[in-house]
C-alpha cells in the first residue's frame, strides 16, 4: 500500500513539476531565464519543506498523521490547480501548446497559480520523507528476515517512485504539450486521491513508531555537558550513565551502542551530577550521545549532496527548455521535451531490477554480509574492511 500510494504520489507530483518551465514559458509568457529561474525557487521549496516535514514527523506529529494531513493538502492543492488552469490560465481553450499563444491571465488567476503549486510543493515535500521513514516502521529489523525485507522495501519503493515519474514523463507530458494542461492537471489531482485512498485503507495494519520530540535541545545537551568537563578524564564504555530499563530514555528510540570516546564526556557521572541528578545540561545518556555522533557524521553526507542538487535541479528547466529547441520528430510525432528525463527514470528502473537479483546475491557470496553492499559500497567511496560478521 505504501509503495503503491508512493507511486501515484509521485506521478501527481511530476505531472506538475516536470513541465512546469514549459508552463510558464508557453501559457504564462515568460521568458527562458525567468521560468528557469522560477522553476529553480519551487523546487527548492520542495526540498526545504521536506526538512520541516521529518521534522514534524520525527518529533511531534509521528510519521503517519504527517503522511495523512500533507497528502491532503497535496489533494487539495491540485484541485485548486486545476481549476485555475481551467478557468483563468488557459484561455482559449487548447492554447499553450508552443503555436497558440494564451491571452494574459488576470492578476486572480496568476495568485491562484502560485498559491496552487506552492501548495503542491508544501504537501508532496513534506509528506515524502516521512512516508519512506513509515515504510521502514513497517519492518522489524531485529530479526534477521526483517532487516533483510527493510533493505528490499526500500528498492521497491525507488521502483515505485521511478515508475510514477516514467508515467509522468512521457504519457502527461505528450497530452500537456498537446495544450491538454488542465487534462494533465486533473490527471495528477485524481492520482493524488487514489494515493490518499490507498494510504488510508492500510490505517488498521500499519505499525506505529512515537514521536521522539524536538531533537535539537538533545543534541545540544550533549554539547554543553561535554564542555562543563572538558578537563575531567574520559572514563571506560563500562562507567557510563545509561538508564537501566530496555527502552532508551528519549521517547520512540531504542538504545544506541557505544561506538568512539567522542563527546563520551557528557555521559560520565563526576560528583557533581549526584547533586543534581536528572539534569541532561550536565548529565546525558550513552544513546543521547550517540544519537548527537550522528547528527554529526550526517553532516559531511548533507555537505556532499549540495553540488549534486545544484545540477540535478536544472533537469526540470534547462534541460526542459534544452530539449524544447532540439529537433525532436520522428516523422509526424515530437517526443515532448521534458520525456527526455525519461532515459534517466529507464535507466534506474532496469538498474533497480539488475541490483536487487543478480548484484545482491553475487555480493552476499562474496563478502559475507547479509546486505550485499554496505551503503557506502553503494556508491562506490567504501574502503572499510570487509563484512565480519557484526553490526556494521
Amino acid at each position: 500500500m505504501i509503495a503503491v500510494n508512493q507511486g501515484l504520489a509521485t506521478l501527481a507530483f511530476f505531472g506538475v513539476g516536470v513541465n512546469l518551465v514549459l508552463f510558464l514559458t508557453q501559457v504564462l509568457d515568460q521568458d527562458n531565464a525567468s521560468a528557469a529561474n522560477n522553476v529553480s525557487k519551487w523546487t527548492g521549496t520542495v526540498y526545504l519543506c521536506s526538512l520541516i516535514g521529518a521534522f514534524l514527523s520525527d518529533s511531534y506529529w509521528g510519521r503517519y498523521l504527517t503522511c495523512a494531513i500533507f497528502q491532503l493538502i497535496l489533494v487539495l492543492s491540485l484541485g485548486l490547480l486545476s481549476l485555475a488552469s481551467r478557468l483563468f490560465l488557459i484561455n482559449p481553450a487548447d492554447c499553450g501548446d508552443g503555436i497558440r499563444l494564451c491571452n494574459t491571465p488576470s492578476q486572480l488567476g496568476f495568485s491562484m497559480f502560485y498559491l496552487s503549486i506552492y501548495l503542491v510543493a508544501f504537501g508532496f515535500g513534506r509528506h515524502q520523507p516521512a512516508l519512506a521513514t513509515f515504510g521502514s516502521d513497517q519492518f522489524n529489523d531485529s530479526h534477521h528476515k526483517g532487516a533483510n525485507l527493510k533493505a528490499a522495501f526500500f528498492s521497491y519503493f525507488y521502483f515505485a517512485l521511478n515508475v510514477g515519474s516514467l508515467f509522468s514523463d512521457t504519457i502527461l507530458v505528450y497530452y500537456e504539450n498537446s495544450g491538454m494542461w488542465t487534462l494533465g492537471f486533473l490527471v495528477s489531482f485524481g492520482s493524488a486521491i487514489i494515493a490518499l485512498l490507498f494510504y488510508r485503507s492500510g490505517t488498521p495494519r500499519y505499525r506505529y513508531m512515537k514521536a521522539s520530540g524536538n531533537p535539537l535541545p538533545r543534541v545540544a545537551q550533549v554539547f554543553v555537558a561535554a564542555y562543563r568537563k572538558w578537563g575531567v578524564t574520559p572514563a571506560n564504555a563500562g562507567a557510563l550513565y545509561e538508564v537501566e530499563r530496555t527502552e532508551s530514555a528519549i521517547k520512540g528510540s531504542k538504545k544506541i551502542l557505544h561506538t568512539s570516546q567522542f563527546l563520551d564526556k557528557a555521559a560520565m557521572i563526576t560528583p557533581n551530577d549526584l547533586s543534581a541528578p536528572n539534569n541532561p545540561w550536565r548529565l546525558c545518556t550513552v544513546t543521547q550521545v550517540e544519537e548527537a555522533k550522528c547528527v554529526l557524521k550526517m553532516l559531511p553526507i548533507w555537505l556532499c549532496t549540495i553540488m549534486y542538487s545544484v545540477i540535478f535541479t536544472q533537469m526540470a528547466s534547462l534541460f526542459v527548455e534544452q530539449g524544447d529547441v532540439m529537433a525532436s520528430k520522428l516523422g509526424d510525432f515530437r517526443i515532448p521535451a521534458a520525456s527526455m528525463s525519461a532515459f534517466d527514470i529507464c535507466s534506474v528502473l532496469i538498474w533497480t531490477g539488475v541490483y536487487r537479483h543478480v548484484v545482491i546475491p553475487l555480493a552476499r557470496r562474496l563478502s559475507n554480509n547479509p546486505k550485499g553492499l554496505t551503503e557506502l559500497q553503494r556508491m562506490g567511496s567504501d574502503s572499510s574492511p570487509r563484512y565480519k560478521g557484526s553490526n556494521p
